[in-house]
């Protein structure tokens, strides 16, 4: 049409009896409150999805008539009351007497790059941000002093459609900040909060936003402001957007930047949180600061590192963000004058031995006293990945632990198990996540009850998919005819067709397409009419990822041959919404990483809590939770071939594991039917899967840990370090300098003579001398490390400490233990000496060891 378009949008007035709609739709205990989600759709279940489930912007279309109908509804105004209530209740509630906490006046500041939370505020683009997220949710749960810091992009990650080929499309649209869950934090004259990141040559200004989680606060910054330069307007523009120097300016807007705000803030954590290597840069905005007031740099970095937790997830060397060391030089010039050392001094903070980039994991480390991956195996994996960061120290002994991540059970729990767990488990058992003895109580719930249940759900999941692919076949100009082949199986109405789920970031490493690594055998397994098999795929790849988006198309070429037409669906647009219906709807999640690359995955374990059994590489989080012992399994596992083995191999050897498994294990259990149209051994498995799952991966036990293994440390530390004006960080970082230098000439030498054989009941003496090299004997610990020849009996060895003993006459030092074994057979032992001091947070986090 001619002329001019003009917009005008119109926004509805609240009614007083639906005032605090307003203050239910700003915070984002909506994204873990199914009835409060349920007030807002309501009101339209059409402008709810077409809002994207965000209530803030349902709330600024939705017509007049339909909130003054709900102020006149009593059942209505009967929902809100009942929400209220919960909610209030929620913030007012003090924590629970058994829940982990911190001392009076101490608190947490959790960065990350960010925050996946819910669909409504697009900020987050995988595994990371949820994991975020729910750390945030979690903390709030636990009444915790929590403030997460992060980003606040315009277009978060990308929107994705797939063509009738399977190629990807990407699509990224700027999100409306009035849309979102979220206010700009203002100061106490009514004007908004900014604060000044200086970057080479120029000043940004950055705006602070605040969003409500619960009882947590989380700030986002924002550089997208008419009084900065059009390049810096876009610094936080798009989620991991951009080239290196976008890269690295969102990474200083964020760790530096965010200190700034806390401060202006007045939050004064006594914990630091660093999720991921992205927001390191906080330890040198830190350590300025620090400096500005009257400490030294070294001095700064002891005060800095002994309060700060480094989380890292990444498994492959290459997933660690590093910066050509020319960069640095550009961006931190200013930076190195108020820390008053030179260049050279700041890039050793970021240096890896045998590179040379500036690498954000080295400064993370190096800039904290608390490290840890997140699982075992992937604790394991860091420690020899990262070793060269403690160089004399064994990876096993080094300080890299590990805390396995968990999920937010109420998030991610489908709504249709609520009303059957407060049946059979009691009131009360959302508050006992973690009490093994409560979900043993799933066995309660009767086989046909519990299966009614999962088929509900299954057919809610079906009933999304069934939307999703019909749309894309729309777009794609398919044909209704062909449409329904494609959903034969997909049927919501009849959902007794065994449906396996593969969802996730579309990387190669996860390797989506081993399915298909032998069509003849897969055709085998899904050719009985008798027992139809339906597999989901849904994910996304990064647009600059050919490989990645060369799986999509591959999954698309199989599902259209003709045998697996209908038993292959690849739904597009994969998000949060769709991610909850599928973890809780598919009746197993499959999973086949290659090991040891699965740094966790948490999509299992939301899988598990909804009775979904996993198929999986014994990798990340399911080589712990994986049960195999007779009577108790609670799913299968995929044990990773040996290490030796070439990729094709590999590939070949763990393809068959899963086609064996699914031919001889799988499906037959599944379609083993009872009278009553459902598999009774299916049924037990699956409630294992609840029952063993659930206590140990919840996000509480998570955030628990954190709190008791590092939380509460790192406070203890900080008061230790910082009282009487940081005199214990001054102290200690002398101390350090001076070992730092004496080390090298420091020399041991074995003065017993290593006895080959006793009898049981005699004593031995092992005894040797030390060339401290200008260090004091209390500097310096020497250890016997005792234990069976080759860790046999599994037995960790005893660490056993040889006394001072004062010196010889030739100088050296003498340390001596006297011993009566308590063990017969063959002992092994060994001897070391490393530095030592009281106030080390580890007691090898210098690196440094010599041993006999």
């Amino acid at each position: 049409m001619p002329g001019t378009r003009y917009l005008l949008e119109v926004n509805p007035r609240l009614p007083p009896a639906l005032s605090r709609l307003d203050e239910l739709a700003n915070d984002l205990w909506y994204s873990w409150d199914r009835p409060t989600r349920a007030l807002f759709v309501r009101l339209g279940q059409k402008l709810w999805n077409a809002a994207s489930h965000s209530p803030k912007a349902l709330l600024k279309r939705v017509d007049q008539h339909r909130l003054d109908s709900a102020a006149e509804d009593p059942v209505y105004l009967g929902m809100l009351a009942r929400v209220l209530s919960a909610y209030d209740s929620y913030h007012k509630t003090p924590p629970r007497d058994h829940v982990p906490r911190l001392e009076q006046g101490e608190s947490i500041a959790y960065f990350c790059a960010e925050f996946g939370f819910h669909e409504s505020l697009p900020i987050y683009s995988g595994g990371l941000g949820i994991l975020a997220g729910d750390h945030c949710k979690t903390a709030s749960d636990m009444k915790l002093p929590f403030v997460g810091v992060g980003l606040l992009y315009r277009q978060g990650y990308f929107q994705q459609t797939i063509d009738g080929e399977g190629r990807q499309a990407a699509m990224y649209n700027d999100s409306d900040f009035d849309d979102l869950p979220m206010a700009p934090v203002l100061k106490s004259d009514g004007s908004e909060l900014h604060v000044t990141v200086t970057l080479p040559g120029r000043n940004v200004e950055v705006k602070v936003w605040q969003v409500k989680v619960g009882q947590v606060r989380l700030y986002l910054l924002d550089t997208d402001l008419e009084r900065n330069a059009i390049h810096d307007r876009d610094i936080a523009h798009q989620l991991y957007g951009g080239d290196r120097t976008t890269r690295l300016e969102q990474e200083i807007i964020l760790g530096v930047g965010g200190v700034k705000v806390l401060k202006e803030v007045g939050y004064q954590p006594t914990v630091w949180h660093i999720n991921e290597g992205h927001a390191a840069f906080l330890i040198l905005e830190r350590m300025r600061q620090l400096v500005q007031e009257g400490l030294d740099m070294t001095s700064a970095l002891e005060a800095v590192a002994c309060n700060t937790v480094f989380t890292t997830h990444t498994a492959v060397p290459a997933g660690h963000d590093h910066f050509a060391e020319d960069m640095i030089r550009q961006y931190f010039g200013q930076f190195c004058r108020e820390l008053g050392c030179d260049m050279e001094a700041l890039l050793e903070l970021g240096r890896v031995p045998g590179q040379h980039e500036f690498n954000m994991t080295a400064l993370a480390i190096r800039g904290s006293r608390f490290q840890n991956g997140v699982s075992r195996v992937h604790g394991e994996v860091s420690a020899r990945m990262l070793a060269g960061l403690w160089p004399q120290i064994n990876p096993g002994d080094n300080p890299m632990d590990y805390v396995t991540n968990g999920v937010h059970v109420p998030t991610f729990l489908s709504d249709l198990w609520h009303d059957t767990l407060n049946r059979y488990l009691g009131d009360g058992w959302s508050q006992r996540l973690t009490d093994t003895h409560c979900w043993a109580g799933i066995d309660n719930i009767p086989d046909h009850v519990f299966w009614s249940a999962r088929l509900a759900i299954k057919s809610q999941m079906l009933y999304l998919l069934r939307h999703r692919i019909g749309q894309q076949h729309a777009r794609n100009q398919g044909s209704q005819a062909h449409l329904d082949r494609l959903l034969k199986y997909a049927d919501p109405d009849n959902p007794n067709v065994l449906t396996i789920g593969f969802a996730r970031r579309f990387a190669t490493y996860k390797r989506a397409t081993l399915l298909f690594r032998n069509l003849d055998w897969l055709r085998q397994i899904v050719a009985d009419p008798e027992r139809p098999v339906l597999f989901i795929f849904a994910g996304k790849a990064h647009p600059a990822d050919e490989p990645g988006q060369s799986l999509i198309r591959r999954i698309a070429e199989v599902a259209a041959m003709p045998e697996f037409e209908g038993r292959i669906l690849m739904a597009e647009g994969y998000d949060l919404h769709l991610s909850r219906r599928l973890v809780a709807g598919v009746d197993v999640w499959l999973n086949n990483p290659v090991y040891p690359l699965e740094a966790s995955g948490t999509s299992g374990m939301k899988a598990a809590i909804n009775g979904v059994i996993n198929l999986s590489v014994l990798d990340g989080w399911w080589a712990e939770g994986f049960d195999d012992s007779e009577g108790s399994e609670n799913g299968w596992g995929i044990k990773p071939v040996s290490a030796t083995y070439d990729d094709n191999r590999r590939d070949a050897e763990e393809a068959r594991s899963l086609y064996e498994a699914l031919q001889d294990q799988v499906i037959p259990l599944y379609y083993n039917r009872g009278p009553m149209g459902y598999s009774p051994g299916w049924v037990a498995m699956a409630k294992r899967s609840i029952a063993t799952v659930t206590p140990h991966f919840t996000s509480q036990r998570m955030v628990g840990e954190y709190v008791t293994k590092f939380y509460q440390s790192a406070s203890r530390q900080w008061r230790r370090y910082s009282q009487d004006n940081f005199a214990g960080a001054r102290s200690l970082a002398t101390w350090k300098a001076r070992v730092r230098r004496a080390w090298p000439g420091v020399i041991m030498q074995r003065l017993d003579a290593a006895t080959r054989r006793i009898g049981f009941g005699e004593g031995v003496q092992f005894e040797v001398a030390l060339q401290l090299n200008g260090l004091a004997p209390a500097d310096v610990q020497v250890e016997l490390l005792l234990g069976r020849p080759n860790g046999a009996h599994h037995r960790p060895a005893r660490r056993l400490r040889l006394e001072h003993r004062g010196r010889g006459e030739d100088g050296r030092e003498r340390y001596a233990l006297d011993l009566v074994p308590d063990l017969c057979g063959k002992i092994e032992y060994r001897i070391r000496a490393f530095p030592r001091h009281e106030m080390l947070t580890h007691p090898f986090e210098m690196g440094m060891m010599i041993w006999l």
